[in-house]
């Protein structure tokens, strides 16, 4: 009998969600409210995108050996294991270097902890989507685009939003800094051992999900070799590389601006006030981004949505030109946050459904792999140099000259008319 779907996929986009923005922003947030100040966060945290930029190159690894059930079961239960040595870190930190809680040696242990745990993640993506394309049939596929996709932005704002509330609820009234921290990876840690435990008796074992009957380096080959040599490649990095560029230089700033004292000329948010925007609003906001995003992609198709889907992602970047400079009250912060969020779940569904249109063939894993590795390397740099960059010129000349930078998008959209892939995809759609 056939596992139906939705007994698995909402759990396992759930499991594919929450590292990425734990490593990526939380890391941000808890560096944040240690002490540790902006271009140290931003330029080391940004070396974290380094293993989704590399994963490329062991995504035919995970093709040619094992099958894609065992290897997101193993990251799921790696994972866990991970984010238990990173509680029980900061556990030893506070009692060892209280009060002083921003010293060297903790920031290193616990970015090479973030850094592993980043390399698991990495091949849970790589895994987890293999999975996805297998298990299920073409129908289901599309069907379950959106699905997936909303499960997976529910697991990033849960991570950086209500979860992150409840910590600060926590260190004002049972749990103290940096403890609430340690009760928070651990219980992610506890949730990814749940799901490696769930999805082992869950996940069925598809027919086609087996190794490639290909030696490691000639898989390794074949699928660079396919994805490089695919009609308009140049046309498809630049699109995949710059698409999100203004929001590579937002994406680590935007916490420590939320959060950070009024005093430093950023916000000042509660941790309380910016997990339950973030966890509720922002929640509402991207999940209704993605439906509207998939709906709208399955009606009009890609080449008349992308347009409007690129203002969507970029026009909002100017808000943070205007919170820094009127600095308003937290009722309207929530209103600009909570339309960023559904223009980047409109966006995102664009980006999600242009991979999907260049991964295709005998290595779909593969190239998509590849596909989001080079998505993570155009988001690294830019993070890197946004925190020297607002040292420099201050919050509010940073976010103009970001604004500025992320109209990139808009010159880069038309290429993708030009892609092949994109034109065959289209043309499959209408008939």
């Amino acid at each position: 009998m056939k596992q139906n779907p939705w007994s698995y996929i909402p759990t396992l986009y759930l499991a594919e969600g929450f590292p990425y923005i734990v490593i990526n922003t939380v890391s941000v947030i808890l560096y944040g409210a240690l002490g540790y100040s902006n271009e140290q966060i931003t330029l080391w945290t940004g070396w974290l995108y380094l293993p989704w930029v590399l994963k490329m190159f062991w995504s035919p690894v995970v093709d040619a050996r094992f099958t894609k059930r065992r290897w997101l079961l193993g990251a799921q239960m790696t994972m866990s294991v991970v984010l238990l040595a990173i509680s029980l870190l900061i556990c030893v930190n506070a009692l060892w270097h209280a009060p002083q809680l921003a010293n060297p040696s903790f920031f290193t242990f616990s970015l090479i902890g973030f850094l592993i745990g980043a390399f698991v993640s990495a091949t849970l993506d790589i895994a987890t989507d293999g999975y996805y394309l297998l298990a299920l049939t073409p129908q289901e596929q599309g069907y379950f685009v959106g699905i997936r996709t909303i499960f997976y932005r529910i697991a990033m704002i849960l991570g950086s939003g209500l979860l992150i509330s409840v910590t600060g609820y926590l260190a004002q009234h049972q749990v103290p800094v940096p403890y609430n921290w340690a009760v928070f990876f651990g219980g992610l840690a506890a949730f990814f051992g749940f799901c490696a435990l769930y999805h082992t008796s869950v996940l069925p074992r598809p027919a086609a999900d087996k190794p490639a009957q290909v030696r490691q380096t000639t898989a390794w080959k074949e699928a660079f070799g396919s994805y490089f040599t695919q009609q308009n490649i140049i046309y498809i990095l630049l699109f995949i590389l710059l698409y999100r560029f203004g929001e590579a230089l937002l994406e680590k700033m935007v916490p420590l601006f939320l959060l950070k004292p009024a005093a430093e000329g950023a916000l000042g948010m509660s941790m309380q006030e910016y997990g339950l925007i973030k966890g509720t609003l922002g929640l509402g906001a991207i999940i209704a981004g993605n439906l509207l995003g998939g709906w709208l992609l399955g009606k009009f198709g890609f080449k008349k949505c992308i347009w409007p889907f690129a203002v969507a992602l970029v026009l909002p970047n100017v808000f943070y030109v205007y919170l820094a400079t009127a600095r308003p009250g937290l009722i309207v912060v929530a209103m600009l946050l909570t339309l960023e969020n559904l223009g980047y779940g409109l966006a995102m569904m664009a980006l999600t459904v242009f991979i999907m249109y260049v991964s295709q063939g005998k290595y779909k894993t593969s190239h998509y792999a590849i596909s989001t590795g080079i998505m993570a390397l155009g988001m690294m740099a830019p993070s890197m140099l946004s925190g020297k960059m607002q040292a420099v010129l201050g919050y509010q000349q940073f976010f103009s000259v970001a604004f500025v930078i992320s109209l990139v998008t808009f010159l880069i959209v038309p290429l993708s008319f030009k892609i092949k892939a994109i034109q065959q995809a289209e043309n499959a759609s209408r008939k």
